[in-house]
């Protein structure tokens, strides 16, 4: 083969260089490449090309860098003859060679100089032609502007290396000074060794030099970008230590940052209505915006946590099952009959409708009968919380509705405030003594649950706190009170009354010994065989040691006996002790009694007369004495009387004046006399139209000289012409006649629906006369011996007297019929 000029220089095939392959590294003409050599072949190589090829050996790139000991297919044709021109042995085996590339060359066939020495290939130089023309002279001088280009973007770029080659203004040179700076993929390379036409390869190092210009732009921009995060996260992260230090060293532990952050976190896992939680997302951001130094950050803080805390939409599950609501009420309370059942089938109309809009319930009686305990047992019966609001003593509406968040220290009304407390959207609410609620400058708490109690407002109940809507309809609402007098109408119009009466005295008996007894025994550390109590001691308890229609004293007079029992036997060291109270020795455990048993007089008298009362501790016999003195007509009427008590004892005597021909008195009778009206128990405030016949039958009583039977005790209201009006409270004017050993009673005839109320074993022992004049009421009450009064008297006085006496026109009903 003849020889050929390569870039000037003389070159003719060389039948046997070292090879050498390189693993990922192109080797191109003009570069200086340092390379570490590690395998033994390539080293035997390199050695023998010192040796004896004058440093020159020839770099051809495997195919795939894995192969360890590549052959022919494992090799790419086209290589670089290259010089050696510095050689570093290392102290690890390995040498370090730097590479001068001279001309690119072809290998033909491969072989080995001796068995296991090192590879060694014929090549065949190949021509270059780098002629200048006016495209190659353009393609130049856009790929110098491209390398400048990308020299800013690449600092690795040295700039006497930017210099050199752009100082090359030939298309194959230049090509083959660029390449080795290019960041690509070692076979981009090799495409580019391969191409013997110079402006062919510079056309390709110029796409792969564009290539790089992009993505090392993309490269930079991601850098500066990752920087700038980096500098900004390092400048927040440092700030926040900072703001930490500060917070430190005021005394707060806390970032009000993180804690914002806990907050949105809370918010986004509440559930609760769309309005509260667009107001809570505001009032953060108003948080963010705010110093924790500012007195309003304190205030707003304190608003969304109220926010968060609320049991929006969060409902417990209950059940309704009204044989389990029936065993529970009966098991936690004895008698109460009447306002069991109603609650029964209040609750068998929320199963069927499955939803709890409907009348609230007012459990309206003395105290002590169970009212509160009773909203207790429906809230265990239906599984609900329950909550207790004593109203007692509260005339603040902002209790109900809560402050605005103007005012120093406001806060959510208790309604709010006891649901925070439960944690639930749909407990049992007793609003406790709702009747003694008042109202002076701060409004009226009364006029505040009208809403609340409304089932058709309360969807919306507004409190002035939060200032938006709160759903309270899911909430069970049951109120009690004492009396409804001092409960205002509109007030009362929202619930639905439920009476509850006084306890009877088998009743009191019953509960004492199954309920009471039993709990104080357990309370106090003693056992059941400890104490024997017999059934008079309780009763003779009920009756002279409490006055009352419910049983909280008398559970407080068991209390008393187990304390002294429980001295007895830590004195004594005996714990079998057994204490027996009986009638006789129950002073000795509760002192002297309490209460006059109030029963009737011993024997009939002059102007004395039996009438019945009622008052919040039950039903209770009421003297009326009546005294006629010498005079000039004047009329006293003392006893702590109300006016309408009063006014019934004035329209009593101008009954009796209006009727004095009927009685034998003269017209002018009263101006000879001064009347006195007394009702003993002076201390006790006495009020009401019901003692209306009382009065008038004392009086009669008086100034006739009749006796007025010892056993017959009378109720009802009277007018200027006798009639007799209904009035209230029957049930316990019959227990207190019962009780008083009373055999015969007077009621106005429009009380007879009443007795279906009053329990079997109360009728059986009365004789009810049901009367509708004065006129019926006077000859059933005063003694038989009235008529000899009359003698001599006017004539039309004595048989209209006997008439009535014989009973003409009285309603006198058996004590048979009276129990049906």
């Amino acid at each position: 083969m003849s020889d050929f000029d390569v870039d000037g220089e003389k070159a003719r095939p060389v039948l046997d260089l070292p090879l050498m392959s390189l693993r990922e590294v192109v080797m191109f003409p003009r570069s200086i490449v340092p390379l570490f050599v590690g395998r033994e072949a390539s080293i035997r190589a390199i050695e023998n090309a010192i040796s004896d090829y004058g440093k020159k050996i020839f770099l051809v790139a495997q195919r795939e860098p894995e192969v360890e000991k590549p052959g022919g297919e494992d090799l790419f044709e086209v290589g670089t003859v290259s010089k050696i021109l510095q050689l570093l042995r290392l102290p690890d085996g390995t040498i370090k060679v730097l590479f001068e590339g001279l001309y690119r060359a072809r290998w033909e066939a491969l072989g080995e100089e001796g068995e296991g020495e090192f590879p060694r290939a014929s090549i065949l130089p190949l021509r270059e032609s780098d002629a200048l023309t006016a495209e190659s002279e353009a393609l130049v001088r856009a790929t110098q502007e491209a390398l400048e280009e990308y020299s800013k973007i690449n600092k690795k770029l040295a700039q006497e290396t930017l210099l050199a080659i752009t100082a090359i203004n030939t298309a194959g040179r230049l090509a083959d000074a660029v390449m080795p700076h290019l960041k690509v993929d070692y076979r981009k390379k090799q495409e580019v060794l391969e191409l013997e036409d110079p402006v062919v390869r510079l056309e390709k190092v110029y796409e792969l030099l564009q290539g790089e210009i992009a993505i090392s732009s993309m490269e930079k921009r991601i850098k500066n970008r990752v920087k700038n995060q980096m500098e900004r996260n390092q400048r927040e992260y440092y700030l926040n230590e900072q703001i930490k230090a500060i917070h430190k060293e005021m005394g707060r532990e806390e970032d009000p940052q993180a804690e914002v952050n806990e907050l949105e976190q809370r918010l986004a896992e509440k559930n609760m209505p769309d309005e509260a939680r667009e107001k809570a997302l505001r009032e953060m951001k108003k948080l963010r915006q705010m110093p924790p130094s500012s007195a309003e950050y304190t205030v707003v803080r304190n608003y969304v946590d109220w926010i968060l805390d609320l049991p929006w939409n969060t409902l417990k599950e209950t059940e309704i099952d009204i044989e389990k609501a029936r065993t529970v009420l009966d098991a936690d309370h004895y008698g109460l009959e009447k306002p069991k059942e109603r609650i029964l089938e209040y609750l068998a109309v929320q199963k069927l409708v499955n939803r709890l809009k409907g009348p609230i319930l007012c459990l309206v009686g003395p105290p002590g009968v169970g009212k509160t305990s009773l909203a207790k047992s429906v809230a265990k019966a239906t599984g609900r919380e329950f909550v207790r609001l004593s109203l007692g003593g509260v005339r603040d509406e902002a209790e109900i509705r809560g402050h605005r968040r103007t005012y120093v220290g406001a806060l959510p009304g208790k309604i709010i405030q006891s649901l925070k407390r439960v944690k639930f959207n749909n407990p049992l609410f007793c609003l406790d003594e709702i009747d003694k609620m008042s109202m002076d400058f701060r409004g009226d708490p009364s006029a505040a649950l009208l809403e609340v109690l409304d089932p058709e407002q309360n969807n919306t109940f507004n409190d002035h706190y939060l200032d938006m809507d709160y759903d309270l309809s899911q909430v069970f609402f049951i109120t009690t009170a004492n009396s409804l007098h001092s409960i205002p109408l509109p007030l009362q119009d929202r619930m639905e009354i439920i009476r509850l009466p006084g306890y009877l005295e088998t009743e009191k008996r019953r509960i004492a010994r199954e309920f009471l007894l039993p709990k104080q025994i357990e309370a106090h550390g003693i056992k059941p065989e400890n104490v024997k109590m017999s059934d008079n001691a309780v009763l003779e308890m009920i009756r002279t040691y409490t006055r009352e229609a419910g049983v909280r004293n008398l559970e407080r007079e068991l209390a008393g006996v187990c304390r002294k029992v429980a001295m007895q036997i830590v004195e004594a060291d005996d714990l079998d002790k057994t204490v027996t109270v009986t009638r006789q020795n129950l002073s000795q455990f509760l002192g002297v009694k309490k209460f006059r048993y109030g029963e009737r007089e011993a024997n009939a008298q002059v102007g004395v007369t039996t009438g019945l009362a009622w008052t919040e501790l039950g039903g209770e016999l009421l003297m009326v004495e009546t005294a006629l003195m010498p005079g000039t007509g004047k009329v006293v009427i003392t006893g702590k009387l109300g006016d309408v008590m009063t006014e019934s004892a004035k329209a009593a005597l101008s009954y009796v004046r209006s009727r004095s021909n009927m009685f034998g008195l003269r017209s002018d009778f009263h101006k000879d006399i001064d009347i006195h009206v007394h009702v003993p128990e002076g201390a006790t405030p006495k009020d009401g139209p019901s003692a209306g016949i009382t009065l008038a039958t004392s009086l009669v009583s008086a100034l006739l000289g009749v006796p007025v039977r010892n056993d017959v005790a009378m109720t009802g209201e009277i007018t200027l012409r006798g009639r007799v009006l209904p009035i209230g409270g029957l049930r316990e004017k019959l227990l207190a006649a019962h009780r008083g050993l009373i055999t015969k009673v007077l009621v106005p005839r429009d009380n007879k629906k009443d007795l279906k109320d009053v329990p079997d074993e109360i009728l059986k022992d009365l004789t009810i006369t049901f009367v509708d004049h004065v006129d019926e009421v006077l000859p059933l009450a005063l003694e038989s011996e009235a008529e000899a009064i009359f003698s001599g008297r006017a004539d039309e006085g004595l048989p209209l007297f006997r008439t009535l006496r014989e009973g003409a026109g009285c309603d006198v009903t058996p004590p048979v019929s009276t129990a049906h």
